[in-house]
């Protein structure tokens, strides 16, 4: 699978207004080139990749109509499927399914000289044959991947089980109550557990009136095996049981409230989702669960009291509507293990996943759509807007895929660390990503000082107004030390963090049409992995406070010119930018004046739209993919000696297919010369 998801690369128009003293040697050219003899860059087209739906459920056996994929311009395509194991997709792009489950399926195609690089994907869930599966007898679960926590049903010693059957055409019947714990009004269900005991309760067939709530004050299991409920007044599924309730998804299931829900508070107790609990929820199982929150009273689609929890292999889809609240918030955090989530919502200021602490992806396959815009928050009096993650403290990744695309105006696709919760604890734990392929894709713009960034960490406090602000206070971290990271933001900085950034290792990149492609108020170093950020508006790669290249490979494209440059450093507070032994760097749109290099800096014209390498110590360093239009690079390596163009490059490559650090072979020799302008 190619490690570029959902990722637009465009080169904007050079302005021709651009001084020399910003492109010495030309932006295209040789050294020594002036502005009017600079070659045109144009604009690539984007073919806009685009399947016609975010996810889709088949069935083996079944007859299926896979989405099918929007190619304007009929560029090449690759297809990809990030679970071989549940289906394939061939080079023609025919899916074949092989087992229950979840997967992500990607087209991508390449960047050339006409057309910049684009992807799209869309989450296909797979169910058996059989459809919902019969009912089970038994009162143990099979581990559901961490036996060692209690989390893992496996760990839980049941009692007994009771089986609820709903139906449109009578009452709801049960199976195995010998308690008398089961309370039955129509297809209105309650169950009371007032003795204690730790139970199994199985929820199947249809209504389209009617819900499940539950009271008790020991651990319990729900198990969804092909039910269908929908509350026309409210949440659908209400546990008011505050201990850990596990959610085990066997074939199809739905859970919906309406559009004139009233959700009508019952003396203290709260429903604040179609699927409400008091206790954390841990979902597992290999089914399918949709929950739609239709409803015009602010109500989420998922929601607990404690904290979330996604294991084994469910595929869990929430659609929140319009005027309904977040898709998937748990207060106390949400922990991604395994299995796939799927959240789309459309209202204004909501999130799909929400939490008032931290959001851990560990594994799995996850996809989160926001379209809702900016709106008025009267409970903190200011413009608010929406967010494919917000977590009040810490965002971390460690596996598995998410997949984020927010479209809506001042939309962010992760924002984490909050100083309302900085204020209460006094510290935000630093962010992090050390595994697993992030793709984030925000478009929208900024409305009433609410800005549209793809990835923002932390938050700054300032004095002042405008360019003569002085930031008082900051806090939030981000260090990525593994894994892939992707981000396209149209109108806004792509990657924000507040505190440091630090780059330990991964591939990391960040494109930005609107603004900084990079940006940090703290200091930003790289120490390893791979990074790559363009920029058509602004600096390319820019801290408030010293910018450390020490070791990896940096590649920084800023086609906007003066003032903005290709790297950033804020020497204007006596900060510096370092380039330091053991950095591979390329460059586009110059470096910050003042700068520090331990190795030396050079000038090197490559070809435009193709692979061009760094050569030293009788073998090549690196090579980088150059973007279409630009010929000429500040370059830096260890050792660095000669630079090489048209070079090939074999077999695998790094950071959305910039770089390659092996396979390079060929290309013709080009003189490198020393660099000593093109400073701010």
């Amino acid at each position: 699978m190619r490690k570029c998801g959902l990722l637009v690369v465009a080169v904007a128009l050079l302005a021709t207004a651009c001084g020399k003293e910003d492109f010495p040697f030309g932006p295209s050219g040789g050294p020594g080139e002036t502005p009017g003899e600079q070659q045109g860059v144009s604009n690539l087209k984007d073919p806009g990749l685009l399947w016609s739906a975010d996810s889709y459920e088949a069935t083996i056996g079944g007859e299926n109509s896979f989405p099918t994929l929007k190619n304007t311009y009929s560029v090449e395509v690759t297809y990809a499927s990030s679970q071989p194991e549940v289906a394939t997709i061939d080079k023609n792009g025919v899916v074949k399914l092989l087992s229950a489950g979840s997967t992500l399926i990607s087209a991508s195609s390449v960047a050339d000289q006409t057309y910049s690089a684009s992807s799209d994907s869309y989450v296909l869930t797979v169910l058996s044959s059989s459809g919902s599966e019969s009912g089970d007898e038994s009162l143990s679960f099979a581990s559901t991947g961490d036996p060692s926590s209690d989390d893992d049903i496996s760990t839980t010693t049941f009692k007994a089980r009771i089986t609820i059957t709903y139906s449109n055409s009578a009452d709801a019947s049960v199976k195995g109550d010998t308690y008398g714990y089961v309370t039955v009004d129509g297809n209105n269900v309650t169950v009371n557990n007032t003795g204690g005991e730790v139970l199994i309760y199985e929820l199947t067939g249809t209504t389209s009136n009617g819900f499940f709530k539950v009271y008790g004050a020991k651990k319990q299991a729900i198990v969804l095996n092909g039910v269908s409920i929908t509350n026309p007044n409210g949440a659908a599924l209400n546990n008011q049981n505050k201990k850990r309730t596990f959610i085990v998804v066997k074939g199809a299931n739905t859970l919906s409230d309406s559009a004139s829900a009233s959700y009508t508070k019952e003396g203290e107790e709260d429903q604040k989702a179609v699927l409400f609990s008091e206790a954390q929820l841990i979902f597992s199982g290999n089914g399918l669960l949709t929950v739609n929150a239709l409803n015009q009273q602010d109500k989420s689609g998922i929601a607990s009291d404690d904290y979330l929890r996604l294991m084994d292999s469910p595929t869990i889809k929430v659609n929140a509507g319009s005027a309904a609240g977040h898709g998937f918030k748990g207060k106390d955090y949400v922990q991604l293990s395994n299995g796939s989530l799927v959240v789309s919502t459309a209202a204004a200021m909501k999130k799909g996943i929400s939490t008032d602490d931290y959001v851990l992806v560990e594994g799995g396959t996850h996809m989160i759509s926001v379209s809702g815009g900016v709106a008025y928050d009267d409970e903190d009096a200011e413009y608010s807007g929406t967010a494919g993650v917000k977590a009040d403290n810490y965002f971390a990744m460690t596996g598995g895929s998410l997949t984020i695309k927010n479209t809506g105006d001042g939309g962010k696709g992760i924002n984490a660390g909050s100083y309302d919760f900085d204020a209460e604890n006094h510290t935000l734990t630093d962010s992090y990503i050390s595994g697993g392929v992030l793709t984030v894709t925000t478009t929208g713009r900024e409305v009433n000082d609410v800005s549209a960034k793809g990835i923002k960490i932390g938050w700054v406090t300032k004095s002042g107004t405008g360019e003569h602000a002085k930031v008082t206070g900051n806090a939030g971290k981000l260090v990525i030390s593994g894994g892939t990271v992707i981000v396209n933001s149209s109108n806004g900085e792509g990657l924000e963090v507040k505190g440091d950034l630090t780059f330990d290792g991964g591939e990391t990149y960040v494109s930005s049409t609107g603004d900084d492609a990079i940006n940090c108020q703290g200091e930003l170093t790289v120490n390893n992995g791979f990074v790559y950020a363009f920029s058509s508006a602004n600096d390319a790669m820019d801290s408030n406070g010293n910018t450390k290249l020490n070791g990896g490979y940096v590649m920084a494209i800023c086609t906007r010119g003066n003032p903005e440059v290709a790297i950033d450093a804020n020497t204007e507070e006596g900060k510096k930018l370092y380039i330091n032994s053991g950095a591979t760097v390329v460059a586009y749109g110059g470096l910050e004046r003042g700068y520090s290099a331990s190795q030396s800096v050079y000038s090197m014209t490559g070809t435009a739209g193709s692979w061009n390498a760094l050569y030293g110590s009788n073998s090549f360093i690196a090579a980088f993919k150059a973007p279409s239009n630009i010929t000429s690079f500040i370059v830096s390596a260890p050792s660095l000696s000669s630079g090489y163009k048209g070079v090939s490059v074999s077999g695998s490559t790094q950071c959305n297919g910039v770089w390659a650090s092996s396979g390079i072979s060929g290309g013709t020799s080009v003189k490198l010369t020393q660099y000593n302008g093109n400073q701010r």
